[in-house]
């Protein structure tokens, strides 16, 4: 009775096997016909995919990837013709023969019961991905049109996946070429619009080191470690990119606010004096070291010095005629408080004429500003605390009416 049940159980597990088989070999069957029932083909192979007699078998995963590779090959025969694909489906086929025929490699490299590698299905995988392979270009443009960020990154990454495979190791598909390059850009700039800097940032670093549109790399790069709060690595792509890149502005300008912003300001002095070495003539560098040295070291005197060098450029530099109107402005209040606490009538008018004697050199940077740009509620508050404190009550009227406008 014993050997009665064990032979049935035997039987059962062959049919198994051999119907899970028979579903396999159906599948390419139905993908290889004249009209094919691409549906019906994927619910077949699905079963056998999941089925313990059938998933670890290469010939059911390479079977998988064939029938959709089949059914992007019938768009794409439209395509060669003149007639309109349906490029979704497509597309979409084509993005899941990679996996696919990954796992068949995989499960084809392995020894028979002999211990011999003897693989069935590696060939035809080989010759489908090489002839693919230019086609992942275009459905990652495809995607990247249609603002499908993620499916276009796929799509760039399975192309150079594909190039990166050891089964095609010295062979051409595998050669680091111009497309290659490109794609690599555009998976990067893919990876930008995913929310996602680590995943951006490994992309570009990858891309960063073919000449492939580096300086736009670069500034992507410094970009994504700004989002992610990285100072650290931001700090050394900019100063990458300065070295790579040395006629580019971005990188000098960005270091130069970088250090500004970390209150290293001699560091940004020396930077700047980099930057006006290479463009003498440039008003606004000589704003921002004026600035650094108002608000970084707290010299006046310096600070005054490169404001009105940058208005001998730009007499018109609203910004730089603000910033030395400011200067003198502050040190009228601070010396009218200093003013206000002497208790000597005759030595609190004469510090307080000098306190006027600031707010009359602040005023006609102001006015000139005001003039420029009417509309700046700034000018106006600095004026009006200027006519106020030099009694100027007219203009002082006028300034409170524009304001009330």
């Amino acid at each position: 009775m014993k050997r009665v049940l064990l032979t049935a159980a035997l039987c059962i597990a062959a049919s198994a096997s051999f119907a899970q088989k028979k579903a396999v070999n159906e599948a390419q069957s139905i993908a290889k016909g004249d009209k094919p029932d691409f549906t019906e083909a994927r619910t077949l192979i699905k079963g056998a995919l999941e089925n313990p007699e059938s998933k670890d078998d290469p010939k059911t995963w390479y079977v998988a990837g064939f029938i959709e590779d089949q059914q992007f090959s019938n768009e794409r025969t439209k395509q060669v013709l003149g007639q309109q694909p349906n490029e979704p489906v497509m597309y979409e086929a084509l993005g899941n023969v990679l996996p696919y025929f990954k796992k068949a490699y995989e499960l084809d490299q392995l020894p028979n019961k002999k211990g011999k590698v003897k693989p069935k299905f590696t060939k035809d995988i080989k010759g489908i991905l090489g002839a693919n392979h230019l086609y992942y270009i275009n459905g990652g443009a495809y995607y990247f049109d249609q603002k499908d960020y993620p499916k276009a990154y796929d799509f760039f990454q399975q192309y150079l996946e594909i190039s990166d495979l050891p089964m095609f190791k010295g062979e051409q598909v595998a050669e680091k070429d111009s497309n290659y390059m490109t794609v690599q850009f555009y998976a990067a700039v893919a990876a930008t619009q995913l929310g996602d800097s680590q995943k951006a940032i490994a992309a570009l670093e990858r891309a960063k080191n073919t000449d492939y549109r580096a300086n736009d790399v670069y500034q992507y790069l410094c970009y994504e470690y700004e989002q992610a709060k990285d100072t650290v690595n931001l700090e050394k792509i900019l100063e990458e990119g300065r070295i790579k890149f040395p006629d580019e502005k971005y990188y000098l300008m960005s270091l130069i606010n970088n250090y500004i912003y970390s209150d290293r300001n001699e560091k940004a002095i020396e930077y700047l004096n980099t930057a006006i070495a290479k463009d003498p003539n440039n008003p606004e560098l000589y704003n921002v070291m004026g600035r650094v040295y108002e608000t970084g070291l707290k010299d006046y005197d310096n600070a005054e010095k490169f404001f009105r060098k940058a208005l001998e450029f730009n007499p018109d530099y609203t910004d730089a005629l603000s910033n030395l109107g400011r200067i003198f402005y502050n040190q009228g209040v601070n010396k009218q408080g200093e003013a206000n606490m002497i208790n000597d009538s005759k030595q609190y008018q004469e510090e307080l004429a000098k306190a006027k004697d600031l707010f009359k050199k602040a005023l006609p940077y102001y006015e000139k500003a005001h003039q420029l740009k009417p509309e700046d509620k700034e000018y106006m508050t600095a004026l009006r605390g200027i006519y106020y404190n030099l009694n100027m009550g007219k203009e002082f009227d006028a300034i409170e009416a524009e304001m009330n406008q």
